[in-house]
């Protein structure tokens, strides 16, 4: 079975339909058969991207609700790694890369692991080419 590191900017797009990405949906066809990691800031980064789109009238709070239910069910596991275990690795990609703390989280994740990162954000797919990490290619062991 395939993992990889999911970053948030994946998951938000499958979400948010108005802006269709063919990357994104192809990570989420090929989710059942593979096991996507996430750092513990995860779940907290998807919250804030609901929320910010019920705000911004691209959501509804029932919608969000649905969503993240189905969202619980995927092969998506949260990384236990303590924070104090973290801090300094994380802090120094950030520092490193001129990432936020956030995303070099997910680098420090593929990172330790060894595994390639799905990500839409720009400066993290510099940031892990730089650092060696792969890129997740969907459907590809």
């Amino acid at each position: 079975m395939a993992e990889f590191v999911l970053d948030g900017s994946v998951a938000l797009a499958w979400y948010f339909r108005d802006v269709v990405n063919a990357y994104a949906m192809a990570v989420l066809d090929h989710l059942p058969g593979a096991r996507a990691l996430v750092p513990a800031v995860w779940p907290l980064e998807i919250g804030n991207g609901v929320l910010s789109g019920e705000r911004r009238g691209r959501s509804t709070e029932a919608q969000a609700e649905r969503w993240l239910g189905y969202l619980l069910g995927m092969p998506i596991t949260v990384d236990a790694r303590g924070v104090a275990d973290l801090w300094g690795e994380v802090l120094g990609l950030a520092r490193r890369f001129g990432l936020s703390a956030y995303d070099a989280a997910y680098l420090e994740l593929a990172l330790r692991r060894d595994l390639p990162l799905a990500t839409l954000d720009r400066r993290l797919q510099e940031a892990a080419a730089a650092a060696g990490v792969a890129a997740y290619r969907p459907g590809r062991a």
